[in-house]
């Protein structure tokens, strides 16, 4: 599995975790005081459906461009689909560009919010700078995101969220790489709402890091969750989940009524499930 998000853009995890993002970012606007949006792995922001790398999975025709044709769709769907549609001049179901979490955010962001976005990757981190140029409210930082939060938190609005979104390529390392690095930020920022993506390939891994989090008894997480395949297997990504620590009042309701939806117009096969629980209150 190649862990350049280019050759996944506008899969179904990224329906999963841009719906999700949406939802977050909606509830922030709610009050009218500014907010900071920080992004651990930003990646390039905004991809080439057209181009050789999605060109050679086609990921995104069984993720985005099966919502382009549904119908009775939440909110929070709908805003998405528009944000994509937007991007793209054809009145098609043929898709040429794929906002990823920074474009989605800075779509949504007003004018008195602030965004950090962080990437290690310099032809990524290149590409995200040419991407915000110009905008002021959106500051691009060439470094590891995990330790660029110590620096960034807590912000000067005092509200906002973190999206961590790493590629997942140490797999279990990756969840422990989380883990320290989520323990310093709530520390340094307990009232901000973290949202934590992670794939679904074996159960006992994922297991492992939701367990983690009632072990240091962080309260107020919740988790989301998205399969279309058995969790059985290392070769493929069976699903994808989203923990989220201090989610919005009554997040678990809008959750409640997304992943249905994902994972009927998601499907692939029989096996398909979805679950919204409490990791603790």
């Amino acid at each position: 599995m190649n862990y350049r998000h280019a050759f996944h853009a506008g899969n179904f995890s990224d329906v999963f975790k841009h719906t999700i993002l949406i939802g977050l970012l909606e509830s922030l606007k709610a009050k009218q005081t500014p907010f900071c949006y920080i992004d651990t792995h930003a990646g390039a922001g905004r991809y080439d459906l057209r181009g050789e790398q999605a060109l050679k999975t086609r990921e995104h025709e069984e993720g985005v461009t099966r919502l382009l044709g549904a119908t009775r769709l939440g909110s929070h769907t709908h805003v998405y689909l528009n944000l994509v549609r937007a991007l793209n001049a054809k009145a098609t179901h043929e898709l040429d560009v794929y906002p990823g979490s920074p474009l989605i955010a800075s779509l949504l962001m007003r004018e008195q919010d602030r965004a950090a976005l962080c990437e290690l990757q310099a032809d990524e981190a290149a590409q995200l700078k040419r991407l915000f140029a110009g905008d002021a409210r959106i500051g691009v930082h060439q470094r590891d995101g995990y330790e660029a939060l110590t620096a960034l938190l807590p912000p000067k609005e005092r509200r906002g969220m973190v999206l961590i979104d790493p590629p997942f390529e140490a797999q279990e390392d990756e969840f422990r790489a989380i883990e320290t690095a989520l323990l310093h930020a709530h520390a340094r920022w307990p009232g901000g709402i973290y949202a934590i993506w992670y794939p679904i390939k074996l159960r006992h891994q994922a297991q492992r890091f939701q367990r983690w989090f009632t072990l240091q008894k962080i309260p107020k997480v919740l988790c989301a969750e998205l399969l279309l395949h058995p969790d059985n297997s290392a070769l493929r990504l069976n699903g994808c989940g989203m923990v989220i620590v201090n989610p919005p009042w009554k997040f678990e309701r809008q959750l409640g009524e997304l992943l249905p939806q994902l994972s009927k117009h998601l499907a692939q096969g029989r096996f398909g499930q979805h679950r919204v629980e409490w990791l603790t209150r």
